[in-house]
């Protein structure tokens, strides 16, 4: 398939020429890929306008992302002398966005080295489209799921006889529970995994995980079967058995004597019982038993093995065999058998004996929508038609966007029929856009009720795109009501999608991406992070089946846009799944979330058969790739820890190999002085609340549609994954802010507590030696800043030693979990509305207003202060302020005849004094200060 690049160059603004004096006549060189174009000269113009179009053909699109754009701009010069360099655009091919998304940018001008002075901007558009025209390739088949998987059946125990079905109750009530441990269980462990990295081969694409050996087994087709049915045709399927173990089949195509399964069957080596592998063919009767229709055997030590990158291994033909007391069979069956491992291309697709075949326990990659924020600013409005029209009418406009979001304006202040707002609504649309805006003109004529002027309905791919906070064109917009064309007013609307800042679709304490929604505005990747999940171990029950407790266990991981979810592993308490995965870094300060699941989905499972069924929590661990050394692999078995209504438990563990690659230390470094958010953060900022709304809306959006995929990522590990309870209220939560806070202030508390101890002679040596140093920084003012550095540097090298050595995991001490109080976890798990009698809501209520009034007095505390201070100079107390000034005054006119190192020296041997110098009635500068008057006294 062909591609083209489509590069506008709009406009350059506030060039600057070579001797920064006179003007310029600028031009720009454009290069990419080899090809080579200019623009024209514009004469003298420091501010040039060009809206020329180029195309340039991209050779390999698949490599586009790799290449770079470079645009230089020069000032031509007539006398024959080389042109003057004014600047210089490089823009990397991961930032080129599709036909549709186009939007102007501008990008500032870079120097060509150091001693360059450049200054200004260049303001351009940049695409790429696909030519379907040429050497369009065809699209390959893709695998259809059988409509019968080979299955491994669970049975339900609704029918069981009293006695067991009390002891499967006495089993449910353990399943969500568990045994609470030691404190030393809490924490991180390392492990010594036998990893492919560790064998040497770093060229691996699993070079995280360990190797696991599976048997494979191809079943493609078969021919010339033996007809069995009255019609002369068979309804023919495969059962692929290991020894003694239970039978994997492939599913029944009726009426065919020829037929074409191409199916996969994985058996994992530790599941494989007995010397031989058989395939046997068979006639679906309904109505009787089966009928044989032939099989093939093969010897295990006979089976050749494959390692990738070696090709598929080939089937071959096979002559059924007959079986001993089954008549005569014909035909052939073609197979392909093989030893493998679970970096097999055949492996994600077959039918797998670890995992049932279930069709939602197959591993599977994940992306979040694209997320826009949509801004609608809503000008004004003319000729409306109210119904009464000997009153003046009170109009808002209500916008919304699907069935979850909606916004509404203030009542216009000038009532009239032709309102004026100029008021922003700001909504989060989901890519592709499915939904239209629609907004409604309503007239308020009572308390409660609003009478419906007109409607506008507006389909968002019409909407533009802008990069930066320039204005786009507003429109005026027809109103309609209830589907009448005619004319009842017409409104005024700039409406817009916001590409330059990032949707935040996660908590803000741990966010993965940071990147604005527009692509044109991405920066090239830092370097890539690898997850190998390898295993999980000491699982608890999370349900029962056959009358005993089981768990099926999946991981999810969450970086970016990219969701990843391992395959299902059926009734097995420490799980084995040795999978790999990667995502590419934009910001080393992000977070990759890494959750644990029990499936509860399976087919015949119990849970399902009631309704309502939802995968149960195992647990989850967050990695700072910050705290990663480059190219380091980190193997640590991590524990799992879930808080329940009965208190914190240990679900079990998992363990984790991450590495983070870097491609450059240097572009590493040069994020940390970068802001952390795209710039329209800062220049155009939004409000807390409407951030916190913004982020639900997102939060909604994300889960929505990946509960739609198939096999959905479910509801309920998305919101996990995603906190979205982080914000509701928790006497826990408060705790755990609360000893944060303490645990700042630590550090000052015990700086100041040791300068106390100095002051009052507590150690008359390190009082000494703080006095000889106090002097000589006075005397030689010029080492304090040095002396401080120094200090924080010795500081930081002497806490090297204990650097921590491992990524960090979930903290039950921090989260203040081990010794909560059963009534304060009542309180947290507690549904909204609340669930619990007026008498327990009475008592949480004033235990409530207990905490937040001394959350009050502390606040009041504070403002105080800062108002006392404000009071020296505001004459609120006359007398007060007079003092001051005074003092103020005086103590100019002494630091201005006083050497400054004679005060300096006064003051710290006055503070530094002996305790019999000292006085415990508080100084007079203190008292003072007490007396200034504060804003209190004014509050009702």
């Amino acid at each position: 398939m062909g591609r083209k690049l489509f590069v506008e160059v709009c406009s350059a603004h506030n060039l600057m020429p070579k001797n920064g004096q006179g003007s310029a006549s600028p031009y720009c060189i454009l290069d990419f890929d080899g090809q080579r174009r200019k623009t024209k000269v514009k004469n003298n113009d420091l501010n040039p306008v060009w809206n020329e179009r180029f195309e340039f053909s991209v050779s390999d699109p698949s490599e586009m992302q790799v290449e770079a754009l470079d645009i230089h701009v020069y000032s031509e010069r007539r006398n024959g002398n080389k042109d003057n360099f004014l600047g210089k655009v490089r823009i990397h091919g991961s930032s080129f966005v599709k036909r549709g998304e186009e939007a102007i940018v501008s990008y500032p001008l870079e120097k060509r080295n150091l001693f360059s002075h450049v200054k200004g901007e260049l303001r351009l558009k940049i695409w790429y489209a696909d030519d379907q025209n040429t050497g369009a390739k065809p699209q390959k088949e893709e695998k259809k799921e059988p409509s019968t998987p080979a299955t491994v059946m669970f049975s339900g125990n609704n029918n069981e006889p009293p006695k067991k079905q009390e002891k499967i109750e006495k089993e449910e009530k353990k399943v969500n529970s568990a045994t609470v441990v030691p404190a030393s269980e809490y924490v991180l462990r390392d492990t010594a995994p036998n990893l492919a990295l560790m064998s040497g081969e770093k060229s691996s694409s699993y070079n995280l995980v360990e190797t696991m050996e599976y048997l494979f087994a191809r079943v493609v087709k078969a021919r010339a079967l033996a007809a069995k049915d009255v019609t002369g045709s068979s309804d023919p399927y495969v059962k692929v058995k290991v020894g003694e173990g239970r039978a994997a089949q492939t599913r029944t195509l009726p009426k065919s004597l020829n037929p074409e399964w191409n199916q996969v069957f994985a058996f994992g080596k530790e599941k494989v019982q007995g010397p031989t592998m058989e395939i046997t063919v068979w006639d679906e009767d309904k109505t009787s038993k089966d009928d044989f229709l032939g099989a093939v055997t093969f010897e295990l030590s006979e089976i050749p093995t494959r390692v990738p990158p070696d090709s598929p291994l080939a089937p071959t033909w096979y002559k059924l065999e007959e079986k001993k007391g089954e008549s005569r069979v014909k035909g052939e069956i073609m197979l392909a058998v093989w030893w493998g491992t679970q970096a097999d291309e055949a492996f994600s697709e077959a039918w797998q004996s670890d995992t049932g075949g279930f069709i939602h326990t197959r591993s599977k990659v994940y992306l979040s929508p694209k997320l826009w924020y949509l801004r609608v600013n809503v000008i004004e409005a003319q000729d409306l038609i109210p119904a009464d029209k000997n009153r003046f009418p009170e109009v808002s406009v209500k916008a919304q966007l699907g069935t979850t979001q909606m916004l509404k304006t203030k009542v216009a202040a000038n009532r009239s029929t032709s309102p004026f707002w100029n008021e922003d609504l700001l909504f989060v649309a989901a890519e592709p856009f499915e939904e239209a805006l629609v907004l409604a003109v309503e007239d308020r004529v009572g308390p409660s009720k609003d009478e419906l002027l007109g409607t506008v309905r507006i389909v968002l791919n019409s909407v533009e795109r802008r990069v930066d906070s320039r204005l786009v064109t507003s429109r005026w917009y027809n109103l309609e009501k209830n589907g009448d064309k005619p004319f009842r007013g017409r409104i005024h609307l700039r409406v817009c999608f916001d590409g330059g800042y990032h949707v935040m679709d996660e908590s803000s304490n741990h966010i993965s991406d940071v990147r604005p929604t527009a692509r044109q505005l991405w920066k090239q990747s830092l370097g890539v992070l690898e997850l190998g999940v390898l295993s999980g171990k000491n699982f608890i029950p999370m349900k029962t089946r056959d009358g005993r407790g089981t768990t099926d266990a999946y991981c999810v991981a969450k970086y970016g846009q990219k969701w990843v979810r391992t395959r299902t592993i059926i009734d097995s308490f420490s799980p084995k799944w040795n999978e790999q995965y990667t995502w590419e870094v934009y910001d080393p300060c992000t977070v990759i979330t890494i959750a644990v699941f029990d499936n509860h989905h399976l087919q015949n499972n119990v849970a399902e058969k009631a309704g309502g069924a939802k995968d149960m929590r195992i647990g989850k661990v967050r990695i700072r790739l910050s705290t990663l050394e480059s190219d380091r692999v980190y193997t640590n078995a991590y524990p799992l820890l879930v808080l329940q209504p009965s208190g914190v438990k240990k679900m079990g563990e998992i363990e984790l190999a991450v590495r983070f690659s870097c491609n450059s230390l240097l572009n590493v470094l040069q994020i940390y002085f970068r802001p952390p958010l795209p710039k329209m953060h800062y220049l155009h900022p939004l409000g807390v609340t409407q951030l916190d709304n913004l982020r639900n809306a997102a939060i909604r959006l994300v889960s929505m549609r990946l509960t739609r995929s198939e096999p959905p990522l479910r509801q309920e590990a998305v919101q996990y994954m995603l906190d979205t309870d982080s914000h509701m209220w928790s006497m826990r939560r408060s705790k755990v802010n609360y000893f944060r806070l303490l645990g700042v202030l630590s550090g000052p508390i015990a700086v100041v507590k040791w300068f106390n101890d100095v002051c009052n002679w507590k150690n008359p040596v390190t009082t000494v030696l703080v006095h000889v140093l106090f002097l000589i920084l006075v005397w030689y003012p010029e080492l304090i800043l040095p002396t401080l550095f120094l200090y924080m540097f010795l500081i930081g090298a002497w806490h090297y030693r204990i650097r921590p050595r491992s990524p960090s995991s979930m903290d039950a001490k921090l989260s203040q979990a081990e010794h909560v109080e059963p009534d304060e976890l009542d309180e947290e798990f507690d549904s909204v509305p609340t669930s619990k009698g007026p008498e327990i809501i009475k008592v949480r209520y004033e235990k409530l207003r207990l905490v937040a009034s001394r959350m009050q007095a502390v606040a009041g505390d504070l403002a105080s202060q800062g108002e006392r201070i404000n009071a020296l100079l505001s004459w609120r107390d006359p007398r007060a302020t007079v003092i001051f000034i005074t003092f103020c005054l005086l103590a100019a006119i002494i630091l201005y005849v006083t050497p400054f190192k004679i005060i300096a020296v006064v003051l710290g041997l006055y503070v530094l004094r002996h305790p019999r110098f000292r006085n415990r009635i508080p100084s007079v500068p203190m008292n003072f200060f007490r007396r200034m008057p504060s804003l209190a006294d004014r509050i009702l």
